[in-house]
Order: C-alpha cells, then structure tokens, then sequence
C-alpha cells in the first residue's frame, strides 16, 4: 500500500458557477463558466487543473532531469480543454503539455518529456482515460 506523503483539501459549492476554497484559505476563488457571458470574473475547473498539472509535471521533469545529471531549464503550460462527447452525450477534457526546455538537444528534450510523462502522478491518474499529448521543445 502506498504511503499518504500529505492530503490536500478544497471544497467547491455551486459548480461551475460557484466557488471554491481551500482548507488553508490560500485557493479562494469564484467560479465562472467560461462562454457563459457572465460579466463576473472567476477561474473554472480547467484552468485548476491545467495549473495542477503544469506544476506536477513540471517537478517529475526537473526531478527526472536531476536523476540523470542534466542542468535544466524548464517551463511548462497545460492546455486543458473541455469538450463534448458525443458518444456518452456527456463532456471530456484533453490537455496539451507544452514542453520548453532549456539546456538540451531536441532529442534529449523529447526524452526527458517522455521520461516524465510516465513518472507524472497526474499522467499516471489521466492515463487511458483522457487524451494527453506533450510537445516537447529544446529552446
């Protein structure tokens, strides 16, 4: 069994339109949703999670890069889209990991990419269940 390293908390009320908060009070934002034509200024569910993902993938790639003794430098942007679904007449999200880094061949870069990709808990969590693809680039 697996070791709990730390718990993180946050509590939504009112969905998409709502709000949601963090035990620590240090995530406390109004929810809008995106389209909606609400003048009301608000994050939503993707870009939380396109903040999450970018950060976590961001820490395996510098991890996997220092394992291996590479002096990266890295950025990292989530693109977290939400869409239809036709065929459970239903949603899904995709993301895009664009992938910058800095200190490497484009062939190490790719490498690395990938490396991370599988070490990722948030690749290893949308695993077979959504569709994610990284862009890897050496700049």
């Amino acid at each position: 069994m697996s070791k709990v390293m730390f718990t993180s908390h946050a509590t939504a009320k009112g969905g998409r339109e709502g709000h949601v908060k963090s035990d620590d009070g240090l995530i406390d934002l109004n929810l809008v949703q995106p389209g909606s034509g609400s003048s009301e200024k608000g994050s939503n569910p993707e870009q939380l999670f396109a903040a999450g993902y970018s950060a976590c993938y961001d820490g395996a790639l510098n991890l996997i890069a220092s394992r291996e003794d590479k002096d990266i430098d890295s950025t990292v942007t989530a693109d977290v889209s939400l869409m239809e679904d036709p065929e459970d007449n239903g949603f899904q999200i995709g993301v895009r990991l664009n992938v910058e880094i800095k200190g490497v061949s484009q062939a190490e870069a790719e490498d690395l990419a990938k490396k991370a990709h599988d070490f990722c808990p948030y690749s290893k969590a949308t695993r077979g269940n959504i569709n994610v693809e990284v862009i890897a680039t050496a700049v």
